[in-house]
């Protein structure tokens, strides 16, 4: 059995960026791709993006328990993690990576209390977030606010993750997460 790097954070934190530095400076991870029941975005790939299973698919893939976690976020809003996925990565000899929301990562650092480091990317400040959502210009003033209130409840749930690393300037949260990251891995 491998190991596995949970990265969680509420949206608009940084933890797609810190993942994305990770997977180009770190050979030994290999990113777990999600699923969800969202429709594609446009500038979106298949299966490197998310695995796009639509609201039916992904129901019938809870049936089959194809999921080592998943999690109903908003009504009908589904994201999990395929089991499939890890199995992958594993035999390939690589570490997994997830970029995945508090619960699921919780979650699954329950399923692997050992093999399993969960990082969670704390914002500098819930105003902060809410500069960088609205940045993105992709939320309307009630997701935004849907966003914000849950952002508030995950930024409640920190101290259940082994580790807790400030993003106040990118560069500096990488390099920390890294650290951390190979320490762990060379345990």
């Amino acid at each position: 059995m491998g190991k596995l790097i949970v990265i969680s954070a509420p949206s608009g934190s940084g933890k797609t960026s810190i993942v994305s530095y990770l997977l180009k400076n770190m050979e030994t991870l290999s990113f777990s791709i999600s699923a969800c029941s969202r429709v594609k975005r446009e500038n979106e790939i298949e299966g490197k993006d998310y695995h796009f299973l639509g609201i039916e698919g992904f129901k019938r893939s809870i049936k089959e328990d194809s999921f080592l976690e998943w999690e109903e976020v908003y009504k009908n809003q589904f994201y999990g993690t395929l089991k499939s996925e890890v199995e992958r990565i594993w035999s390939e000899g690589k570490t997994v990576i997830f970029d995945v929301d508090v619960v699921g990562g919780l979650n699954i650092k329950k399923q692997y209390p050992k093999e399993c480091l969960s990082i969670f990317i704390m914002p500098p400040s819930v105003e902060v977030l809410a500069e960088r959502l609205i940045g993105r210009g992709s939320e309307s003033d009630e997701s935004l606010q849907k966003r914000l209130d849950k952002a508030e409840e995950e930024i409640s749930q920190n101290q259940e993750f082994d580790t807790v690393i400030l993003n106040d300037d990118l560069s500096i949260a990488c390099e920390e997460t890294q650290e951390v990251i190979t320490n762990f891995i060379k345990s």
